[in-house]
């Protein structure tokens, strides 16, 4: 059952995903997509990784996000996919945006989210509500980001926008 949990930058996205897991009674198994790439998001991310219970599992799922939720899905586990924005990140880079592997990789994932035997956190920026941005990588990146968020929903059982720290069900029930 995946469920999709989205909302701007300081949103609480995060938390309320980490708080959802700390509340399943499985295996946890957290599924981190960023690449660090300056000593500022090292910061973050020591931040994030000391504010998560020890016993939760890590993989680092690089650009094959499918693959890595395939191989640490299990009947009763949760995966926590944090963040698909930081994962289409990884197909951006100096020679522009990877469309082709992106999207196998989206296809990918798509296809995955309908073959796990556990549970599914997946989440993601909403970055479509500020201004249109000056640069068209960054234009690419938003679009990108939101078809995928678009795709996303549409598998999931549930979905979950997080403003101010408030979380607020936009699909499947409670938040």
């Amino acid at each position: 059952m995946p469920h999709l949990i989205t909302g701007g930058a300081r949103s609480g996205k995060s938390r309320h995903a980490e708080d959802l897991a700390r509340q399943h009674g499985g295996a946890v198994c957290y599924m981190a997509t960023a690449e660090v790439r300056d000593a500022e998001f090292a910061r973050r991310v020591d931040r994030h990784r000391a504010q998560r219970p020890k016993h939760w599992g890590l993989a680092e799922a690089g650009r094959g996000l499918a693959a890595a939720m395939a191989a640490h899905d299990h009947s009763g586990g949760l995966l926590v996919v944090d963040c698909l924005g930081m994962w289409l990140m990884r197909f951006f880079g100096a020679d522009g945006f990877d469309e082709a592997e992106f999207a196998v990789e989206r296809d990918a994932l798509l296809a995955v989210l309908g073959r796990l035997k556990g549970e599914a956190l997946l989440v993601s920026n909403e970055v479509g509500w500020g201004v249109v941005a000056g640069d068209a990588e960054t234009r690419r990146f938003v679009d990108e980001l939101g078809r995928l968020n678009q795709l996303v929903a549409a598998r999931c059982d549930r979905v979950t926008l997080v403003a101010c720290g408030l979380p607020l069900a936009l699909k499947g029930g409670a938040a």
